[in-house]
């Protein structure tokens, strides 16, 4: 069985929108290299609407030696999206037709590497709490954002997580890998 996992930047109070505003100067060797061993092992993206439409701007375009275009460029890429339609234009990228959690279900029985969902926190927020997400991946950087998006919302109910992998990095991110608690 395939994981379906999901990693996300985050500030350390909560912030998880438009890292590229508040990341950059605690970025480090270490998390780079963390972020390469964890794309080593994702061989599908599963993007939202608003992730596609940013990143099929972008990154098909981007300069050959960019590590994260070399990667996810050629990958299988699935659009979870009731709004677009069409064929989509990015290469190796389908719509989700039909239920998503049933799609990512099946998906999930297939042979192959890890899925991951990229550039959605709705995504991840459904997956997560929906039960569908094997691991979540926070990247807190040592940066109070302010401002922006949190992953979760105030009017989330208690949800018990168990502490998978972490690490400390020498810029200080604390990179903390949890899984939805199993009930007893």
């Amino acid at each position: 069985m395939r994981k379906l996992t999901a990693g996300l930047f985050m500030s350390v109070d909560g912030v998880v929108e438009s890292p590229n505003l508040w990341q950059f100067d605690s970025f480090d060797e270490q998390l780079g290299a963390q972020m390469g061993a964890m794309m080593g092992s994702v061989q599908t993206a599963v993007l939202g609407r608003i992730g596609y439409e940013q990143w099929s701007d972008y990154w098909p375009s981007a300069p050959a030696d960019d590590p994260f275009g070399a990667f996810i460029n050629p990958i299988e890429k699935f659009v979870a999206s009731r709004t677009l339609s069409g064929p989509l234009t990015w290469q190796n990228a389908t719509l989700i037709d039909g239920d998503l959690s049933t799609f990512l279900t099946e998906l999930k029985q297939t042979e192959g590497g890890d899925i991951s969902v990229f550039s959605s926190i709705s995504l991840v927020r459904q997956l997560l709490f929906g039960g569908l997400l094997d691991e979540l991946t926070l990247m807190i950087h040592p940066v109070v954002a302010g401002s922006g998006q949190h992953l979760f919302e105030k009017t989330d109910a208690t949800t018990r997580l168990e502490l998978l992998r972490s690490n400390i990095t020498s810029k200080g991110n604390a990179v903390l890998t949890y899984a939805l608690r199993p009930t007893e």
